[in-house]
């Protein structure tokens, strides 16, 4: 059983600032938080060596390089080695940014970025091909857009969100532009000079681009990687199935997960269900209160739902 670390507010707020932008220079996080550039450089780096934070990340959003979306949910057989050779192909599959393991009604759920439905069939048939004996269910996904939410559980708030996937746009990048996001995606907080010296260009060239990056909506921020279960936390995805939902009853749902200081996605799916709310939770009742309130917030609109544990997740993002 991992030791559940405490952090103090200074931890906390270091580390929510460094969630809503992880490139933000050692001098602006003091001035938030308070304290002196050497303080909390030191915080940072003793966050890292606890394990609390595995790594700084650079939210993607692929939709806007012309990808969509799509999620296999996967119950699988008890056959331990059947599922490390499965894990090894998800996670050396250039098509496949994000995976989770979890219990409950699923055993993995795997995203997979494709240009078009046929890229994705050929990924698809390729994987169920593969492991076809260990695949008890399956179901597939469309995620249309997602609610992206800062770590509120670091400092309770309501904040504005941020929208992954969404319109597909065809945007042009080149080469240059990859090289960046790929250091970036793992590396957020590399700083410009030592970028532009790794990827070979200027330090003004490396600037101008990421700016060009956002304004296209292709990085859409600087966040952090967080071990939860370092800080005895929780990460649980409930799947929402709607009786009917009109524009006004999603504004409602909006708002009340804003206002939620475990929400961390709020996802809106083509799939057997409708939407996908995470959340990260201190323990199982607080899960169940907040489901309990849910259904009765919006019975008119919650006809059922399923509760899945995911307990291990790895954004994979740009690999070589």
């Amino acid at each position: 059983m991992v030791k559940k670390l405490k952090l103090d507010n200074i931890d906390k707020k270091l580390l929510f600032e460094l969630d809503k932008n992880c490139r933000t220079s050692d001098t602006q996080l003091a001035k938030k938080i308070g304290r002196s550039r050497e303080a909390t450089r030191y915080r940072i780096e003793q966050l890292l060596k606890k394990g609390v934070i595995e790594k700084f990340v650079t939210s993607i959003n692929h939709a806007k390089l012309g990808l969509t979306y799509y999620k296999i949910f996967l119950q699988l057989e008890n056959i331990p080695e059947s599922k490390r050779k499965l894990l090894d192909f998800v996670e050396k599959h250039n098509s496949i940014p994000w995976y989770g393991v979890c219990s409950g009604v699923w055993d993995y759920i795997i995203a997979v970025s494709a240009k078009s439905a046929l890229e994705f069939d050929s990924i698809k048939n390729e994987l169920f091909s593969e492991f076809k004996d260990l695949i008890i269910r399956k179901e597939i996904g469309i995620m249309l857009e997602a609610k992206m939410y800062f770590k509120k559980y670091f400092k309770p708030g309501v904040y504005d969100d941020k929208t992954f996937a969404g319109e597909i746009v065809n945007n042009v990048i080149d080469e240059l532009d990859v090289k960046i996001l790929k250091v970036l995606a793992n590396n957020a907080r590399i700083k410009s000079v030592v970028l532009a010296k790794k990827i070979g260009c200027s330090v003004k060239t490396v600037i101008h681009r990421i700016k060009k990056l956002e304004e296209k909506g292709i990085i859409i921020g600087y966040r952090i990687s967080v071990n939860i279960n370092k800080l005895g936390l929780e990460f649980f995805k409930i799947i929402l199935y709607y009786r009917s939902i009109n524009k006004e009853e999603e504004k409602i749902i909006f708002e009340y997960v804003k206002n939620l200081p475990q929400s961390i996605y709020y996802i809106k799916m083509i799939a057997p269900w409708d939407a996908e709310l995470e959340l990260i939770v201190n323990n199982f009742q607080e899960l169940n209160d907040i489901i309990d309130d849910l259904r009765e917030r919006f019975h008119k609109i919650i006809r059922n739902h399923e509760v899945v544990l995911i307990h291990k997740e790895n954004w994979l993002l740009e690999r070589d």
